[in-house]
């Protein structure tokens, strides 16, 4: 059974920093592309950050970089998200995201999301 579980999340003043965490349970993590995405209400989920399966290639969204890094622990089985700088839009869901393209069958998985909140 796989389980991607998010921890880290809550409420942070503007300017404040949080670490979200992931760990993975029932995946092989190391061939894992490894991602955060975020929801609000009412609009599609974003891709935030996305992580190679060696911990190479680290992506953002032009909206967090220089603000936010990706990083993995293969080791941990375990993906984090350290945010920094937080701002109040960056308030909302954050989700866990692992995707493995084997041959044509993409395997993607998602963790239930924990609420980040910015506000003063």
């Amino acid at each position: 059974q796989v389980q991607l579980v998010e921890s880290g999340g809550g409420l942070v003043q503007p300017g404040g920093s949080l670490r979200l965490s992931c760990a993975a349970s029932g995946i092989i993590f190391g061939v894992y592309h490894m991602g955060w995405f975020r929801q609000v209400p009412g609009k599609q989920r974003e891709l935030v950050a996305r992580i190679g399966p060696s911990g190479s290639t680290p992506t953002y969204a032009d909206s967090v970089k220089g603000r936010f890094t990706i990083s993995r622990d293969n080791a941990k089985n375990t993906v984090y998200l350290q945010m920094n700088s937080l701002k109040p839009e960056d308030t909302a869901v954050y989700y866990c995201n692992g995707d493995y393209l084997f041959g044509f069958v993409d395997y993607s998985y998602w963790g239930q999301g924990t609420q980040v909140t910015v506000s003063s």
